[in-house]
């Protein structure tokens, strides 16, 4: 996850960004620059690669000023090479970012046409100049907030002016955003961590919030433009490299760290102009006969998932299995077989071991994980990333989301190769697949109801939950994270197995969760439902407005975005974990280290 730092004081703040960004080097980043005003003029220094390379830089050409901004940059949209670091100039206008900018090719468009011209490969570009275009019709707030609402996608920006050496400006829009309050001296950044070198009193910027930095002065703006007052909060001094911001646990934070998760692992598999989809290194799936995922818990179930995406799109045959019972079984597998082991931390016992067994039957291996040097990644023919950033709580959230977003891109690139699609239809699904990390910002809405329905749900004793197609993987995920959390029993079935026996279950005491988006099953998966309701089970519907609007009965209902059946899971996931967070909260459980679990189960 890309970090930013913003400083505005009286004294050189080169050093200091520096600084700051090192403490960001745990989010991974691929490049990184500053630029750092002094007097009129804003100095711009990047370089590719670790921030060795860009101190180096500095050394041999120096900059520095009074005030200042930083950034680390996992590469999105361009390859990690210098003229794609940020920050990036246009005019009077140089920009730091984190996120996508969804409409960035029709805005890149519409200022070449009037005669700009573009140096780089990144979307964070058309920002600067629209706001330099924007800047000749208005004053800098004015002229920011123009700028604002012609963006759509997801964004933490950082921006400063030539002329303007004591103001910087910044916005939030799905990534976060903080402000610190020093003695003569302000800061922006992308968390606690970023400033917390220089102070401990630090404001959240909410969704939509844009803000003004001076040296004296800080002006906080809702999305409406009107004054907003957010909460200043002191942050302990032993707040070092993670920290829970503004939220209670890491877990809810890692729940709402998806958008930004999920947008750094599909920078390693989609291209956002060509619109299309790739394996890193180049995997090519036209020899592959057949596909087997070994995993365990979470990344069993993304696995799960995976196997819809890769019969359906690419008409691949794909056997998932736990892999504490893979090798011991004998499997019987072809050589045109490739083992795919998914992994969190890629360290995983049984995990591992049924990596190292594939080899060694002559398999072609890849492993997604998310610790790029793990075990797994040095095994495995393949290394295949997850860009989810550290993940302390026990219980996967956002590295589930990650795992789901790199299966689904590896899925388009499968059918795309093997020829299952053409060209528009690959440009289509990657099309959809981008909007994910905008779409899994909308389903946090539904965190208000789902707190409200924990409180109920905390009382059970047994819950029940219920899916079809890619539902059914979620709800199998679902029952887990209650589990984990909670300590309540849970199950996860197959909607239509329900009157295969788990119907038996069925009363007015045990809650019914159905995962039900408005797909070619809903009907089915209602069908279901309504065998529930017959009997007086108490039922939360989890669906889109589309949905809800044919489902009856007097269940109660979560809302999810509306989307392509292709990023379903990706969008109806963040109900089911937002759910069980709070029910354990509500039970006053450690939801961030739930008894008897490890985050990572290195014995058998």
């Amino acid at each position: 996850m890309c970090g930013i730092i913003g400083i505005v004081g009286g004294t050189p703040v080169t050093g200091r960004l520096i600084e700051s960004l090192r403490r960001l080097e745990y989010r991974g980043y691929d490049s990184a620059g500053v630029a750092a005003a002094d007097g009129e003029a804003i100095t711009i220094r990047r370089a590719p690669g670790k921030l060795r390379n860009l101190e180096a830089v500095l050394r041999e050409n120096p900059a520095d000023g009074v005030a200042g901004i930083g950034h680390t940059r996992w590469a999105t949209h361009g390859a990690p090479i210098e003229r794609n670091a940020h920050p990036h100039r246009a005019g009077r206008v140089v920009v730091v970012h984190n996120g996508i900018i969804e409409n960035f090719a029709e805005l890149k468009t519409a200022l070449q046409a009037e005669g700009r011209t573009f140096h780089s490969d990144t979307d964070t570009e058309v920002v600067a100049h629209l706001f330099d275009h924007e800047l000749a019709l208005a004053p800098p707030l004015d002229a920011f907030k123009t700028t604002l609402d012609q963006l759509r996608g997801a964004y933490a920006l950082a921006v400063m002016i030539d002329g303007e050496p004591d103001l910087i400006l910044g916005a939030r829009r799905g990534p976060p955003l903080v402000v610190g309050y020093g003695q003569g001296e302000m800061f922006l950044g992308s968390d606690a961590v970023a400033v917390g070198p220089f102070t401990n009193r630090v404001a959240y910027l909410e969704d939509g919030d844009y803000v003004a930095v001076t040296r004296t002065d800080i002006r906080i703006f809702d999305e409406t433009g009107a004054t907003a007052d957010r909460p200043v909060r002191v942050v302990p001094a032993s707040a070092a490299l993670v920290e829970k911001g503004e939220y209670r646990h890491f877990m809810e934070k890692e729940i709402h760290e998806q958008p930004d998760a999920c947008q750094h692992t599909l920078s390693a598999y989609l291209d956002p102009v060509a619109l299309t989809a790739h394996a890193p290194g180049g995997f090519d799936f036209q020899g592959v006969e057949r596909l087997q995922i070994v995993a365990c818990g979470t990344a069993y179930y993304a696995g799960l998932t995976a196997k819809y995406l890769f019969e359906r799109l690419a008409g691949l045959a794909v056997d998932v299995e736990v892999a504490s019972e893979f090798r011991y079984r004998e499997p019987a597998l072809s050589r045109f077989t490739l083992a795919l082991a998914v992994s969190q931390s890629g360290e995983t016992a049984d995990t591992l071991a049924a990596l190292k067994w594939c080899k060694a039957q002559g398999l072609a291996t890849a492993a997604l994980v998310n610790a790029h040097e793990s075990s797994m990644a040095r095994e495995a023919d393949h290394m295949w990333p997850t860009n989810a950033g550290t993940e302390i709580g026990v219980a996967s959230t956002k590295a589930f989301t990650a795992q789901v977003c790199a299966l689904t891109a590896l899925a388009i690139t499968a059918a795309a190769r093997r020829g299952r699609i053409d060209s528009g239809e690959e440009a289509r699904l990657v099309g959809v697949l981008l909007e994910a990390p905008r779409l899994i910002t909308e389903a946090m809405a539904v965190e208000p109801e789902a707190r409200a329905l924990a409180h109920d749900l905390a009382r059970a004793r047994d819950v029940l939950y219920l899916g079809r197609g890619q539902a059914f993987p979620l709800a199998l995920e679902g029952a887990l994270k209650l589990k984990e959390i909670s300590y309540i029993h849970a199950e996860g079935y197959a909607a239509g197995e329900l009157k295969h026996g788990p119907i038996a279950l069925v009363d007015e005491e045990t809650p019914v969760i159905v995962i039900a988006p408005s797909d070619a099953l809903f009907e089915k998966t209602v069908s279901n439902m309504q065998e529930v309701a017959a009997r007086g089970g108490p039922i939360v519907l989890i669906t889109d407005a589309e949905g809800a609007r044919h489902a009856a009965g007097s269940m109660r209902t979560l809302l999810a975005p509306a989307c392509d059946p292709l990023v379903a899971p990706l969008v109806f996931a963040p109900a089911i974990q937002l759910l069980a967070y709070h029910v354990g909260v509500h039970k006053g459980l450690d939801v961030d280290q739930p008894r008897n679990l490890a985050k990572s189960v290195t014995v058998e």
